[in-house]
């Protein structure tokens, strides 16, 4: 699909921050001011608590209740010396007080509707929905997750009343560049449940049938059905399973097929830790942004993919094209459930651990002073 050609005297670039997953349910909701019900519904826990037990094994006493901008640590001046125009990352929890956890299901992400305060404490995100967490306490708690959203003013996409709202952007009016227009987006291959699929009359998220040809095809053409001349198009997809190291060939076509259709960025998540970075026409595709805050602090098994690394993708790109810039990360990591600047020797893995998954797609990240880590690419 052809795209408009630059203007003379263009607008100063349009600057986006992506997160990957975040969850504040849990071991987190336990710590905030307004603690749920602490009862879990999984296979060796029991009780919420005992995440927060966990981490403090291993980093040191929690304090709680914790402020409100507690968890966001030192991810928040990163945030605010940016100034992104928008700010996308993917909600995987819901916000309920329901007690119905869905059935045959061994994880159930909650927080409490009165904690909301949290995800708005440092600026409010775009949160996508279309995940497998965000219907864990049934579609009452999706409803009143939807709810407890639009109170707080809050922009989301991905789920919704019915179909039609669940696969409606959310729109980000930027004054002087356009408008940011984000899509959530999920597949089975996450571990969605088939039957969250939101339909005419049933509310649920916004789920693909598949990753083919035609189905980026399909969803190409109901994006461009919202966009406008200046717009620029997000696609923040929840696929692919957890600690995995290449990239599915399938991801690969659809991104480029996504990029060929007319989006912008394509932000990827699902896997707990970093994947390839790739630079396709001059559009970035994020295929794994990894974690960015939970309650996982403590669980062993996956040290090899230095899961305790969260990334902050600090991106600019060129109003009404979407034409990629500039992009910086920022390595953080977890600690006593606040996020911090990621240690020298955590940075280091990550800038060997990007610069590998990258070479295939002519990326690479240069270490900078400040620990930043510069994208770079053919």
């Amino acid at each position: 699909m052809a795209r408009r050609q630059g203007q003379e005297n263009p607008p100063k670039p349009l600057s986006i921050a992506l997160c990957g997953d975040v969850m504040m349910g849990r071991g987190i909701d336990q710590i905030l001011p307004h603690p749920g019900n602490p009862r879990l519904y999984e296979r060796y826990l029991h009780d919420a608590r005992a995440y927060v037990e966990l981490a403090e094994r291993v980093s040191g006493p929690i304090p709680r209740p914790v402020d409100v901008s507690y968890p966001w640590g030192e991810a928040a001046e990163a945030l605010k010396r940016f100034g992104p125009d928008a700010w996308i990352i993917n909600l995987e929890m819901s916000i309920t007080t329901r007690e119905e956890a869905w059935p045959d299901k061994g994880i159930h992400y909650r927080m409490h509707p009165a904690n909301i305060a949290c995800l708005s404490a440092i600026g409010s995100p775009c949160c996508g929905l279309a995940n497998n967490h965000v219907l864990d306490w049934g579609t009452a708690g999706l409803l009143e997750t939807l709810q407890t959203l639009d109170g707080a003013g809050i922009a989301h996409a991905g789920a919704g009343r019915h179909a039609a709202e669940a696969s409606s952007p959310a729109v980000i009016e930027v004054p002087g560049k356009g408008r940011v227009l984000v899509f959530s987006l999920g597949t089975t291959t996450s571990g969605i449940p088939r039957e969250w699929a939101a339909d005419r009359e049933r509310p649920g998220i916004h789920v693909l049938e598949d990753l083919s040809e035609t189905t980026a095809r399909r969803l190409a053409s109901h994006l461009q059905a919202f966009k406008h001349p200046q717009d620029v198009v997000v696609a923040s997809i929840h696929w692919g399973g957890n600690w995995v190291d290449a990239v599915p060939d399938a991801h690969i076509r659809f991104a480029h097929d996504l990029v060929d259709g007319g989006v912008d960025v394509v932000h990827g998540h699902s896997s707990h830790h970093v994947m390839a970075i790739e630079v396709y026409r001059e559009h970035l595709i994020l295929y794994g942004c990894g974690d960015f805050l939970d309650d996982y602090e403590g669980i062993s098994g996956y040290e090899d993919y230095h899961p305790n690394v969260r990334m902050v993708y600090l991106i600019r790109l060129e109003p009404g094209l979407g034409r990629l810039l500039k992009a910086n990360l920022v390595p953080m990591q977890m600690s006593r459930f606040r996020l911090q600047r990621a240690s020298d020797a955590e940075v280091g893995w990550a800038h060997q651990r990007l610069n590998e998954l990258g070479s295939p797609f002519g990326t690479s990240l240069q270490r900078d002073p400040d620990n930043h880590l510069s994208l770079r690419w053919r």
